[in-house]
């Protein structure tokens, strides 16, 4: 019996994370996957190694954080009753952590900001982190003010919206075409529109171009889930990354390949996909490959 890949979710007890959490349960279940909620408790900065050279013990797992995970555990076990859930803490870095366990996971889910994340970005450094190098798709998920949880409560307070269609850029790249996969995956997964979208310079090219993209897009769709309903745009704008940005506060989810055309090789994530995880208005699925090296 072939052994499932899990949805792993990084928890650290703030209220995004448990946004995070929330919305990994939810997409465990679309898979019939197992849920792992894991929590990397040593500092970020030291990946896993202590920072002081003259303590080479590892700390203990903290009590704090183990009743953080059960309550967290209890509440979604609570609501879906035959998720399969595991949680643990785990000695390393909140970012490491997660790249780590994405080499044997199906997807990775991290909160927009976490504890102690700086209040100007919208990505903190461990999302970014996970975001650019693992090793499986990353679903990066920017909670609304109305949907995270009060101080102290569990995650079932907030609003999570999940209707609504997905998005995917097309672009006639590599990348783009690895979206559009994940992306006809995720629609047929939430029985919604997929939604194909290729944005054009304003001065290059013509109606035609656009049109064969989203015709081949459409096809490789069809391919796989025949009876999806799909939509299609064109936008004109000099920015792409900021027309998926604006359309982005309409859909549900927006899937992005991990490097678009142009894409130059030592940079994690291209610029659409780095506007998408900062900026989005909505859950951003980061399609990497599984198993790739960053």
């Amino acid at each position: 019996m072939l052994m499932r890949r899990p949805v792993v979710v990084g928890v650290d007890g703030s209220p995004a994370s448990l946004v995070a959490a929330e919305h990994a349960a939810r997409a465990a279940v679309r898979r019939s996957a197992p849920l792992h909620l894991v929590h990397g408790y040593l500092h970020a900065l030291g990946y896993g190694v202590p920072l002081n050279p003259y303590d080479m013990g590892i700390p203990a797992p903290s009590e704090s954080a183990e009743k953080m995970l059960a309550a967290t555990v209890a509440d979604l076990a609570g609501r879906w009753p035959g998720l399969e859930i595991e949680a643990r803490q785990v000695a390393g870095g909140p970012g490491a952590t997660l790249v780590e366990e994405s080499r044997h996971a199906d997807l990775v889910v991290v909160g927009s900001r976490g504890l102690g994340g700086f209040t100007g970005l919208l990505l903190g450094s461990v999302g970014t982190q996970v975001a650019g190098h693992a090793r499986c798709p990353v679903l990066v998920v920017r909670p609304t003010d109305e949907q995270l949880p009060a101080e102290g409560q569990p995650p079932g307070g907030g609003r999570i919206h999940v209707d609504g269609p997905v998005l995917v850029g097309v672009d006639g790249s590599e990348s783009a075409e690895l979206a559009l996969a994940y992306a006809a995956d995720e629609a047929a997964r939430r029985g919604t529109t997929l939604v194909l979208a290729h944005v054009a310079p304003p001065d290059e090219g013509t109606p035609d171009d656009s049109a064969v993209l989203l015709d081949s897009a459409e096809a490789a769709a069809r391919a796989t889930h025949p009876d999806l309903v799909i939509g299609r745009q064109v936008w004109r704008a000099d920015r792409p990354e900021q027309a998926l940005v604006d359309a982005s506060g309409e859909v549900a989810l927006v899937v992005v390949g991990s490097r678009g055309h142009g894409g130059v090789a030592g940079l994690l994530l291209g610029s659409v996909s780095q506007a998408l995880v900062q900026h989005s208005r909505c859950p951003v699925l980061v399609a990497h490959p599984y198993g790739h090296e960053a």
